[in-house]
């Protein structure tokens, strides 16, 4: 994109420059031309009003008494009234300019000079024009690159939030950039983004309420027909021991579909290392709570391999440092450690906690102790789930939040690796 404008503007430049640039350099050399011409003229005019005052006081022409006052490096022609012919100097060999003017009794004057130094100014002038034209361009240029940059920066931040947004991320982006139509643009995909999550979120709680509410009908059915199984008559226990079977079949049939859709929501969660992921994460937001007057502090080992979707996990990463910001106080600390068979991380404040009221609903869609939208959290413990982890609220006062993510394989979680602190700013 940056490419695409520099070269549009590019081109405007040279255009530009060459129609402007040609004719100008065309004029110049001839108005340098014009003003010798006229310089010329005048010299010659001179020249015969002092013969015509020769002529007035003695009737006869002397180029000698004159010579004074013509041009250096000139030559004159005269033609008198009897047609004959007078010089002063030699003539011009090469390129000239002349100029002739009559005299009063009758006759010509003619002065001519060598071109070579109207040439040269015509170069010299012509040349500074010309400079001038390249300045112009290379300022154009410059002033093309800058404006490059600043329209395909926010256009490329644009394309990345839409990119996020795909992905899984959607956390509202409060940059702006000065652009009606991008800003408008934003506005745009962070209302998309916030629908979004509210769709994502029901959905999830559909598929939950949904499997809930088919395993509680289950699991009664399945009691009862196994009591009707026990019936003393043969037959009546035959047939409750078929439908017995036939239940057991849709549990399982239920069962698979369950896991099928945490697989295909799970299709683009990928090996991560939490040493490379974490901090690029913490970077974004200790300049959020450094704008607070507020600090975060990161630990966590130098090797820890989850199986996450990136955007899922900054995004719920993303939620529960924002909920620290908004509603927590003091240091915010992330740590992530090896668990038996996952990776956990762990998200903690020192604010007055999470209310009593609302610990155990504070994930459920809607519920918030500060006038929020009470969205955040519950999106956030999708997202983990769909990845196949879990998030919960570990202790409300002070508030800590955990993730236990899925490691790749057993063998993968190495036991007893040194820890990346970051203790954060002092």
């Amino acid at each position: 994109m940056r490419k695409k404008i520099l070269q549009a503007i590019l081109l405007a430049v040279a255009v530009t420059g060459l129609a402007l640039g040609g004719p100008l350099v065309y004029t110049t050399v001839l108005l340098v031309e014009g003003n010798a011409r006229a310089q010329v003229q005048e010299n010659a005019a001179r020249v015969a009003d002092l013969l015509d005052e020769q002529w007035a006081k003695s009737r006869a022409f002397d180029l000698k008494a004159i010579e004074i006052a013509v041009q250096k490096q000139a030559y004159v022609q005269l033609t008198g009234p009897d047609g004959k012919v007078s010089t002063l100097r030699s003539p011009i060999s090469g390129g000239q300019i002349s100029a002739s003017s009559s005299i009063v009794p009758a006759g010509t004057v003619e002065l001519s000079i060598s071109d070579s130094d109207m040439r040269s100014t015509q170069l010299s002038e012509g040349g500074l024009v010309l400079l001038l034209l390249v300045l112009s361009v290379s300022i154009g240029t410059v002033v093309a690159t800058l404006t490059a940059r600043r329209l395909a920066e926010p256009l490329q931040h644009v394309a990345e939030r839409a990119t996020r947004l795909g992905a899984g991320d959607f956390r509202p982006d409060a940059r702006r950039h000065g652009v009606q139509e991008l800003d408008a643009l934003a506005e745009a995909l962070d209302t998309s983004a916030a629908a979004l999550a509210q769709l994502v979120t029901r959905e999830r709680e559909l598929v939950g309420d949904v499997s809930h509410q088919l395993r509680s009908r289950l699991t009664a059915l399945q009691l009862r027909l196994e009591a009707l199984a026990m019936h003393p008559d043969q037959e009546t226990a035959a047939e409750a021991g078929a439908a017995l079977e036939q239940a057991d079949r849709l549990a399982e049939v239920l069962d698979e579909l369950l896991a099928a859709a945490r697989a295909a929501r799970a299709l683009g969660a990928e090996p991560l290392d939490l040493a490379t992921e974490l901090p690029t994460i913490v970077e974004e937001w200790r300049q959020r709570l450094r704008a607070d007057g507020r600090f975060l502090r990161m630990k966590v080992p130098d090797t820890l391999v989850v199986r996450a979707t990136p955007a899922r996990l900054r995004e719920a990463i993303g939620v529960l440092l924002d909920n620290a910001l908004q509603h927590g106080g003091g240091t915010v600390t992330l740590t992530a450690r090896t668990g038996e068979g996952t990776a956990v991380i762990e998200v903690t404040d020192n604010g007055s906690g999470v209310p009593d009221e609302l610990a155990s609903h504070i994930f459920e869609r809607g519920v918030s102790g500060h006038g929020s939208t009470g969205v955040g959290l519950a999106l956030a413990r999708a997202l983990v789930d769909a990845d196949g982890g879990r998030m919960q609220l570990a202790t409300p006062r002070p508030a800590t939040f955990l993730i236990f993510l899925p490691v790749p394989k057993p063998d993968d979680v190495l036991a007893g690796v040194g820890w990346r602190a970051d203790p954060g700013p002092r």
